[in-house]
C-alpha cells in the first residue's frame, strides 16, 4: 500500500515485533500475528477495532513488552491480514480462537484486551472453548453488544428512525476516505475522538484508519446494525473490566453500562470524562495500567482453580 499506514515516530509509532506468525481461522482466513517481548513473560493478547490494525496498540505494546509477552493481531482484511469473504460475529470469534491457539501454549492463560470490534470478538467468543481455556481476565474498551447504529451519536440528531437510517449510510459509505488532510483529520476527530485529543493522537488514528481498504471498511460496517451479542455477554465468565469515554459517539457509554450489568464477573467500569472512542490512544497510560493490573492479579499472583488447572 503506497499510503503511509502509521506514524513513524513517537509513542504511537509501532515497534518492530520480536517475531511474527500466521494464524489460520476456521474458514481458512489467514491472520497476521505479532509477538513482542520475552517468550517466558506473562501473556497479553490485543484485539483492535474496525478500520484499525496492530499499530493502534503501539503505546500499549511499547510499555508492556518490557515485562510481558504481547500478542497483537490484525482482524481479517485489516493491516497485514488478507481480506476474506465472510465478515460476521462468528468470524470474529473464529479468528480470535485461531490466534489464541497459534500464539499460546495449551492451557496458557492471558489477559485479553479488545477495543471496539475487538471487544465484540471477545464477546462473540465468550462461550468458545478456546477463550475459556486461555482468558485469565478481559479488558473491554469502547465497545458495544447491540444497537450499535441506533445508539450512535455521530450525527447530532434526535434518536429515532431517521437518525438510525442516516447513521447506517454514513458508517456504511462506500466512498474512499482518501489521503490524510487537515479536513479529514477534523472529521475523524469529531467522529471518533474527544475534543481535547492531542494532534499526535489524531494523526496516529488518521493514518491507521485511512489505510483500511474501502471494501473492508464497508464489508464490516454491515455487521453493526444487526449485531446482537447481549446473550453472549452473559457467558463471558472471565473477570472483566470495562473502559469507556463519555464523549464516545460511536459506542456511547450506554453500551458499557449495559455490558457491565450483564457480565457474570464485572470488576469495574471506568468512564473517562471527555474521552472519545479511541481510548487506548486517547488514554494510553490508563489502558496500559488496567492491562498490567489484570495481569498482576489474574496471572502473576493467581492461584490455580480446578477450572483453570
Amino acid at each position: 500500500m503506497s499510503r503511509l499506514t502509521h506514524v513513524t515516530s513517537g509513542r504511537y509509532a509501532p515497534p518492530p515485533a520480536a517475531r511474527e506468525l500466521t494464524a489460520l481461522s476456521a474458514d481458512g482466513a489467514r491472520l497476521h500475528v505479532e509477538v513482542h517481548g520475552r517468550d517466558d513473560a506473562p501473556a497479553v493478547v490485543l484485539a483492535h477495532g474496525w478500520t484499525c490494525s496492530t499499530a493502534f496498540w503501539a503505546a500499549q505494546i511499547r510499555e508492556l513488552a518490557a515485562d510481558h509477552r504481547v500478542i497483537a493481531y490484525d482482524q481479517r482484511g485489516h493491516g497485514r491480514s488478507p481480506a476474506a469473504s465472510v465478515c460476521t460475529e462468528q468470524a470474529l470469534a473464529d479468528d480470535l480462537e485461531a490466534v489464541l491457539a497459534a500464539a499460546l501454549a495449551p492451557g496458557e492463560r492471558a489477559v485479553i484486551a479488545g477495543h471496539s470490534m475487538g471487544g465484540m470478538a471477545i464477546m462473540a467468543a465468550a462461550a468458545r472453548p478456546g477463550l475459556r481455556e486461555h482468558a485469565a481476565a478481559v479488558l473491554l474498551c469502547s465497545t458495544g453488544a447491540s444497537r450499535l447504529v441506533a445508539e450512535s451519536t455521530v450525527l447530532p440528531l434526535r434518536p429515532g428512525r431517521a437518525r438510525t437510517w442516516l447513521t447506517r449510510h454514513v458508517l456504511g459509505a462506500r466512498a474512499p476516505l482518501g489521503p490524510v488532510t487537515p479536513v479529514s483529520r477534523r472529521v475523524l476527530k469529531y467522529a471518533t475522538m474527544g475534543p481535547a485529543s492531542a494532534p499526535e493522537m489524531v494523526e496516529a488514528c488518521a493514518r491507521i484508519v485511512h489505510a483500511c481498504p474501502t471494501r473492508v471498511r464497508y464489508s464490516w460496517s454491515r455487521l453493526f446494525e444487526p449485531l446482537d451479542l447481549e446473550a453472549a455477554v452473559a457467558g463471558l465468565r472471565a473477570p472483566t473490566e470495562i473502559v469507556a469515554g463519555t464523549a464516545d459517539r460511536l459506542t456511547p457509554p450506554v453500551h458499557a453500562r449495559t455490558i457491565a450489568a450483564a457480565l457474570p464477573d464485572c470488576r469495574g467500569l471506568t468512564e473517562l470524562p471527555g474521552v472519545g472512542h479511541m481510548t487506548p490512544v486517547e488514554a494510553p497510560d490508563l489502558v496500559t495500567g488496567k492491562i498490567r493490573a489484570l495481569v498482576a492479579e489474574h496471572i502473576v499472583n493467581s492461584v490455580p482453580t480446578e477450572e483453570s488447572a
